[in-house]
Formats: structure tokens, C-alpha cells, sequence
């Protein structure tokens, strides 16, 4: 995938995470930063798991997910 359409995903990826998990959105670059973060840590879970992300719709639900998993830590460091 080339960079522009990996950039797309995230920040799709980061305004669906901010907007199920507690805070809210948190901005176009925010969601962005959250959304790439999040693809790193999807992948990474899902190959540990030992799922593999097809397609565009799977890439999307990989960077999601992770991107959720990224606010949920970011909320409980916050909190400690």
C-alpha cells in the first residue's frame, strides 16, 4: 500500500477508535497519530494472535483495533 492510502486508513482507523472509546475525537492530527500507531500495533497483536489483516476492510479493523488498544493504555497511564 503506498503512503497516502496508508495515511487514509489511520486516520479513518484513529477517528473510529476515538469515537468508541472514552474522550472523544481528538483532532484530524491526533487522529492520525493514533490511527498510524495503531496500524503498527494491530499488526503486531493480530500476526501474535495469528490472524492476518486482508484486503482493505481487514487493514482498516487491524489499525483499529490496535489504535483502541493504543487509547485504552494511553487512558489508564493517564489515570496512574
Amino acid at each position: 500500500m503506498d503512503l497516502i492510502g496508508f495515511l487514509i486508513i489511520g486516520l479513518i482507523a484513529g477517528w473510529i477508535a476515538s469515537t468508541f472509546m472514552r474522550g472523544g475525537s481528538m483532532g484530524l492530527g491526533g487522529n492520525l497519530v493514533i490511527g498510524v500507531i495503531g496500524a503498527f500495533v494491530g499488526g503486531f497483536l493480530f500476526r501474535l494472535l495469528g490472524f492476518a489483516a486482508v484486503g482493505l476492510i481487514g487493514q482498516l479493523i487491524t489499525a483499529t483495533v490496535g489504535a483502541m488498544v493504543l487509547l485504552y493504555v494511553v487512558q489508564v497511564l493517564k489515570k496512574a
